[in-house]
C-alpha cells in the first residue's frame, strides 16, 4: 500500500511555484516542438537520402529515427 502526500506550498512562496511551473511548461513544450521539427527533417532527409540504391543504407535508418522522435515529440 502507497499513500500519496501532497506537499504544502507556504503562501508566500506561491508566486515563485507558480513562476516555476510556468516556466517547466515553456521549456516541455519548446522541446516538443523541437523534436517534432527535427523528427520531420530527418524524415525528409532519410527518404531524399534513401532515393539512391547506396544511399538506403543511412537513408533508411534516418527516416525511422526521424520518426521515432516525431512520434515522441506527439507524446
Amino acid at each position: 500500500m502507497t499513500t500519496e502526500t501532497k506537499k504544502h506550498i507556504p503562501w508566500y512562496l506561491t508566486p515563485f511555484w507558480a513562476l516555476w511551473k510556468l516556466i517547466a511548461l515553456i521549456v516541455e513544450m519548446t522541446g516538443r516542438l523541437v523534436a517534432l521539427i527535427l523528427g520531420i527533417v530527418l524524415m525528409l532527409v532519410g527518404v531524399i537520402v534513401s532515393l539512391t540504391i547506396v544511399g538506403a543504407i543511412i537513408g533508411i535508418p534516418l527516416a525511422i529515427v526521424g520518426f521515432l522522435l516525431f512520434v515522441r515529440g506527439i507524446f
